[in-house]
């Protein structure tokens, strides 16, 4: 705790709370100016709080994440930085399941439960229906049961469909539009058991019971003829549309690591860079907007994420002109870029891209006693900076692989060491004695 033992006057300052941008100070009689400070009591109150909050993470991760992720459930920006988060602290989070997933966020052994409150076009009347069923006669064992044992006015077919595209009904079959194509056929089957129930006109089956080989109803219940699965981008996509972001995969998930070795900067950190600061980023494009300037010059403004959060990028006439290519939503770039911070908000100029499937590398091996010999060092920086060819034109990165006798460290060499070429980059390093290759960024292992 800070004691002071001292005031004294310094003259009107501007003086500004943490977060605040706007100056609320207090002037006071004898000139001395006083901020909009907390006092003992009030330091106190927040200091407890946040012993319990780090104590709670601390110790019950999977729990204390699960009500972080419940209590932000309305903001999607927030559950996907949390989600990244879980991620990072090795909790994985789960699409909803349908015998499984309560209302909320629920936290299981080492994983987190998608809740079914977070499923669009999902109502609160139709989970209540759901809830209510599997607690009364427990889960069920396939969309056919499902649609029998629930009221088709409450759990209706947008909802049906929505679970299907959350992963929510995987456990009834992996096979999304299958399930799709069941449904047309299934609901019309339960709607019109439904009607003879309430008519008091059992059913056939229902009457014998299922004894001995007589089928059960629910094995009457119709099915569509079989179709492949949608594709894992459709898939994806789909997901994405109901429960507002990636779950089951993500677009860049196959490349998270060698995608923090080359990007260490994610988007849910943006907003701690420098104003300017050049940064590079995979990102997927979930958004573009086309722009006609009044010279009538092409440029962009981009919505992109990655596995951390969301950020907006603006890509001008003089880069759209050299990338415009590459601007298409859902593709998958690397990025470099300045940051860029107006009116209140930050964003990324694009001034380069490539896709990830062509974004190369250099690979140069260096023992691990040879990797503090200054001599070595030297060698390797001129010979670098020999293949960076013309100014800007070098954006091929270089991987120092540090190799030891049980293991080996990458590590990403700075972007003054770019080489334009990968190929002749790799021939002078071997020339110079040193064990190079290149590779493409989806190829690395680390």
């Amino acid at each position: 705790m800070v004691k002071i033992i001292q005031r004294r006057s310094l003259g009107l300052q501007s003086v500004y709370d943490i977060g605040l941008a706007q100056d609320h100070n207090f002037v006071m009689a004898n000139g001395w100016v006083a901020a909009n400070c907390f006092n003992k009591s009030h330091s106190t109150a927040y200091g407890y709080v946040t012993y319990q909050t780090a104590y709670l993470k601390a110790n019950y991760p999977v729990e204390y994440m699960a009500a972080l992720l419940t209590a932000n459930s309305g903001d999607q920006d927030k559950v996907q930085k949390y989600i990244a988060t879980a991620l990072s602290m090795g909790i994985e989070v789960e699409p909803p399941d349908i015998n499984r997933s309560g209302v909320d966020f629920t936290p299981l052994d080492k994983n987190i439960l998608f809740g079914l409150s977070a499923v669009r076009n999902l109502g609160q009347g139709a989970i209540e229906a759901i809830l209510a069923a599997r607690d009364e006669d427990g889960g069920f064992e396939s969309l056919a049961e499902l649609c029998d044992r629930v009221d088709p006015r409450v759990v209706n077919r947008r909802a049906l469909e929505a679970l299907i595209y959350s992963g929510a009904l995987d456990a009834f079959d992996t096979n999304r539009n299958q399930l799709v194509h069941d449904l047309e056929l299934i609901l019309e089957w339960a709607q019109s058991r439904a009607k003879d129930r309430a008519i008091g006109q059992g059913n056939l089956f229902d009457i014998m019971g299922g004894e001995g080989d007589a089928p059960t109803s629910l094995e009457t219940a119709p099915k569509a003829e079989p179709v492949e699965d949608f594709q894992e981008s459709e898939k994806l996509k789909l997901e994405k549309e109901i429960l507002g972001f990636y779950i089951s995969n993500h677009p860049l998930r196959e490349i998270e690591r060698p995608a923090r070795l080359m990007a260490p900067i994610s988007l849910a950190n943006l907003e701690e860079q420098p104003e300017k600061t050049t940064v590079s980023a995979i990102v997927l494009l979930t958004e573009v907007k086309p722009i006609i300037t009044k010279k009538g010059d092409r440029m962009a403004i981009v919505q992109m994420e990655d596995l951390s959060g969301k950020a907006e990028g603006v890509v001008f006439p003089r880069s759209f002109e050299r990338i415009g290519e590459y601007i298409e939503t859902d593709l998958r770039l690397m990025i470099w870029g300045k940051v860029d911070r107006r009116d209140d908000r930050i964003q990324i100029i694009v001034e380069d891209a490539e896709p990830i499937e062509e974004v190369k590398l250099v690979m140069v091996e260096i023992p691990a006693q040879d990797a503090g010999n200054i001599q070595q060092q030297q060698r390797l920086k001129e010979i670098l900076r020999q293949q960076a060819g013309e100014e800007n034109a070098a954006k091929v990165s270089v991987i120092a692989k540090i190799k030891g006798d049980e293991k080996s460290q990458l590590v990403r060499l700075g972007s003054q060491f770019r080489v334009q070429n990968e190929h002749m980059a790799v021939q002078a390093l071997a020339s110079a004695g040193f064990r190079a290759s290149s590779s493409v960024l989806v190829d690395l292992k680390t």
